[in-house]
């Protein structure tokens, strides 16, 4: 059997970076699926036989990677695009940016790598797809910035499994290649026999897109990958916090245990758990053997003793104190800083107060989103060109609620209009996140209203009507 590497190998591609890079990957997406085999199972022995036990979990690695989600790509993030802005939103509605988009980055922060891909389908629709880090083969990079990229996976076709290739290059002089469009090979290779098979029908071998620049975006994490360095994948954002969730999931089981060893229990003379005779001739216990509270004593004990209560102590608050504990460790090596998840006694809930600007969570928030927004402009220029347009301005506005509440942010643009020390164009465009010219747009519009109501609304002073009458009224 082949493997997507060897492929690459033999097409001359160099691609020795995967195999440092592939276990970690693969221990990353244990992580994420809350099922690490090597440390979540494990085998006891109870004095009489040995068994399999699993360890409660608590999950936080995955819990991280949707609250970064959430932080950097949520309903309130507006792209505009100018006279493509309606074309955009019906392009992106119909490939579901809103949902899948914000499921890449969750799972692009978990194992380290993620793409957007665009192209034509069969139908001419302009078509993304989002893939994760074991699907992505950088094949050339500079400076950082992958140029050059390959998007494998695993598929069946007429019965056969085979291996699909989709690689995105720039042209080669020596084929007779514009060097500075990209081309596209659509590779379809038997998984067994590794012989290269006729793609699918509407799907051709080579494609010119014609576009100077690339049809794909990566996106990791904003953090340097200490794993492999001359590596162009990213690492998790909790790659260097395995330590602290492997704390979170030690603590929280014995917590669990806890309770379940704490479990109150009677221990009973073995004189009173004899075999009685009901009148029907059936002979019962005195006590249930499969009741979970109440346990005979051994035979050599004194049989005149009395049944006898095992309330153990719960050390709930010890647990909680240490679950807290390695909560802020994980969130602090994870880039959310101290204080981001409280555990209490509904579980672990995420701190929705506002933030400090100058907080670790608010600094590597900004630190993440020059990635993200640089990967959105260059996506809506990819789907701007294979929908025709040579040429579009691009604007990405983040939510910054968690630093300061959308009131206080209009509270504050209307007393700086007031003091006459902003202008309402730079207000609008600040409330509504808009560019100049649709904020233009807007003071038109309340100009327009203004005219058919007759009211005119000035925003130093208050309305007209009122400030007339102000002046009717006598001097006092």
């Amino acid at each position: 059997m082949v493997s997507i590497k060897d492929i690459l190998i033999r097409h001359n591609y160099n691609v020795n970076y995967i195999d440092e890079t592939s276990s970690h990957i693969e221990e990353w997406l244990e992580w994420y699926q809350n099922d690490v085999k090597k440390f979540h199972h494990f085998k006891i022995f109870n004095g009489i036989q040995v068994h399999s036990e699993e360890m409660f979990k608590l999950g936080m690695a995955k819990k991280i990677c949707e609250d970064w989600a959430t932080l950097l790509l949520n309903e309130k993030v507006s792209i505009k695009a100018g006279n493509f802005d309606k074309r955009l939103n019906k392009i992106l509605n119909r490939n579901n940016f809103s949902v899948r988009g914000n499921q890449l980055i969750e799972i692009a922060f978990a194992l380290g790598t993620g793409a957007f891909v665009e192209y034509k389908d069969c139908k001419q629709n302009t078509v993304i797809d989002y893939l994760r880090a074991n699907m992505i083969y950088p094949l050339s990079w500079d400076n950082g910035d992958v140029t050059e990229c390959a998007f494998g996976s695993y598929r069946r076709i007429k019965g056969k499994n085979c291996i699909y290739l989709q690689i995105h290059r720039l042209g080669c002089e020596e084929y007779g290649e514009n060097p500075d469009f990209y081309y596209i090979d659509n590779l379809y290779v038997d998984e067994e026999s590794g012989k290269e098979i006729e793609p699918p029908e509407n799907i051709s071998k080579k494609v010119e897109t014609k576009s100077e620049f690339p049809l794909f975006q990566i996106i990791t994490p904003n953090i340097f990958n200490n794993i492999c360095l001359d590596s162009p994948l990213g690492i998790s954002v909790f790659a260097n916090g395995i330590d602290q969730l492997k704390g979170c999931d030690k603590i929280y089981d014995s917590y669990i245990n806890e309770f379940v060893l704490g479990k109150k229990r009677i221990l009973v003379p073995l004189s009173q758990a004899k075999m009685q005779m009901q009148k029907d001739g059936i002979t019962v216990p005195t006590f249930d053997p499969n009741d979970t509270v109440f346990f005979s004593m051994p035979s050599d004990r004194n049989s005149d003793l009395k049944p006898t209560e095992i309330d153990m102590k719960i050390r709930a608050q010890e647990h909680e104190l240490g679950i807290q504990r390695m909560l802020d460790l994980l969130s602090l090596k994870c880039g959310m800083g101290t204080g981001r998840f409280k555990f209490d006694s509904t579980g672990v809930k995420t701190a929705t107060e506002v933030i400090s600007d100058k907080s670790d969570l608010y600094q590597n928030l900004k630190k993440n989103e020059k990635i993200i927004c640089t990967a959105i402009v260059n996506l809506v220029k990819a789907v701007a060109f294979l929908d025709g347009v040579k040429t579009v301005d691009v604007t990405v506005d983040f939510d910054d609620s968690i630093i300061e509440d959308s009131n206080t942010t209009i509270d504050r643009n209307i007393k700086l209009v007031q003091a006459s020390l902003r202008s309402k164009k730079s207000a609008i465009m600040e409330i509504n996140k808009c560019s100049e010219d649709d904020a233009e747009k807007e003071l038109e519009r309340i100009a327009k209203e203004e005219q058919i109501t007759g009211q005119s609304i000035d925003w130093t002073k208050g309305d007209k009507e009122d400030v007339e009458d102000d002046e009717d009224e006598p001097a006092e």
